[in-house]
């Protein structure tokens, strides 16, 4: 979708947001976008350090929960316009097969149910798509045809040109240490430096609940978990193939020439940090993905981990905190922040202007908002 073309609402003319993530920059550049004088403030010397640069980078529109899934299908529109804008697709097709063995059937059905974006697929069709799965060892599986991979880098990248196009600033190395108000608005200060703005929009991932204490803000009760990926060489002769995922959540891996992608699917829970696998996670993963499929995988090439910040409900918190004026929240994307975040970003930006959420994103008000855990 195009940035917002109507005038913000009268009184709210600046904007401070704190993060740099895909979260932060996105909601950023649709309030400029919307006419908004936007700060955007990062706490590390470059943008996107932390979970958006080390995401496993996949849209799957049947990934996560109703709200999650709501999102996810209103961000295909941005993503078509962005890489029209940007010369280049940032989506790039890959099918998601999501696995069960024998005794996972009943798994399989329960994630099915409601799902449209899901399909079932014989056990002849998964196998054909994921060659390298032992058949013994595969007992159903669904199909998402419209998964992709995504291009974090680039999608973050047209985030930032669109901010700074419309008259944006990006504050690097500024970690925000104090919040307060005075005359009706906003004062951030990170080191020496302050700005004062009348909204203050909280897009810090998994710092989100430390940055709303400081602005005198409940907290609703983010849950920062680790997550561990790792690349490991597969033979030349292996084809890529599909995001493969494991119903119950123990793995997951991806194919590409010469290489293979995996990730335990650990939820470690964590404090706010930078964010380092842990090899007993990376033996784990090894173990589970060999056992059910013949990649033989013996060696690690590289190994990262982030954190992925959930809500107690698993839903993004997004839009204004009724009980402090001028504090809007853009949060608890957890693992689905890249796929869902420009309608997210939209949403956020409306609901912070007092204007309805845009017409594709079918949700409410309420499914976003931070009073669902007060």
């Amino acid at each position: 979708m195009t940035e917002p073309t109507t005038q913000p609402e009268p009184g709210a003319t600046s904007a401070v947001v704190v993060g740099g993530g895909i979260a932060g920059v996105s909601v950023a550049a649709e309030l400029a976008g919307a006419g908004i004088e936007v700060t955007l403030v990062e706490a590390e010397d470059v943008l996107a350090h932390h979970t958006t640069g080390r995401s496993a980078a996949m849209y799957m529109p049947g990934y996560g929960n109703a709200v999650v899934r709501a999102l996810t299908a209103a961000s295909a529109a941005d993503y078509e316009a962005m890489g029209v804008e940007a010369g280049t697709a940032i989506l790039t097709p890959r099918t998601t097969v999501w696995v069960g063995g024998p005794e996972d059937l009943a798994a399989l059905d329960a994630l099915a149910s409601g799902n449209d974006a899901l399909r079932v697929a014989p056990v002849d069709e998964v196998l054909d798509l994921a060659a390298v799965l032992r058949p013994e060892r595969v007992g159903g599986g669904l199909v998402d045809d419209a998964g992709s991979d995504i291009d974090v880098g680039l999608l973050h990248q047209t985030y930032v040109r669109r901010l700074t196009h419309a008259g944006g600033t990006i504050e690097r190395s500024a970690r925000v240490d104090a919040i307060g108000r005075a005359g009706g608005r906003w004062r951030v200060a990170a080191g020496e430096r302050t700005w004062e703005a009348d909204l203050l929009v909280d897009a810090a991932g998994a710092w989100a609940d430390e940055v709303a204490a400081l602005a005198g803000v409940a907290p609703v009760g983010l849950a920062p978990l680790r997550r561990t990926l790792f690349t490991s060489p597969v033979p030349d002769d292996v084809v890529p193939g599909p995001m493969v995922v494991d119903v119950l959540d123990r793995w997951y891996f991806r194919v590409d020439p010469g290489i293979a992608l995996v990730s335990p699917a650990d939820e470690t829970p964590s404090p706010p940090c930078d964010a380092r696998p842990e090899p007993i996670d990376i033996a784990r993963a090894l173990d589970a993905v060999n056992e059910v499929t013949t990649l033989g995988l013996r060696s690690v090439r590289n190994s990262w981990a982030g954190l992925r910040t959930f809500a107690p409900d698993r839903s993004p918190v997004a839009g204004p905190d009724p009980a402090v004026p001028g504090f809007v929240w853009s949060a608890g994307q957890g693992g689905y922040g890249i796929q869902m975040g420009p309608a997210l970003a939209r949403a956020a930006a409306a609901l912070a202007l007092g204007r309805p959420l845009p017409a594709d994103v079918h949700l409410t008000p309420d499914q976003l908002s931070p009073t669902r855990f007060r």
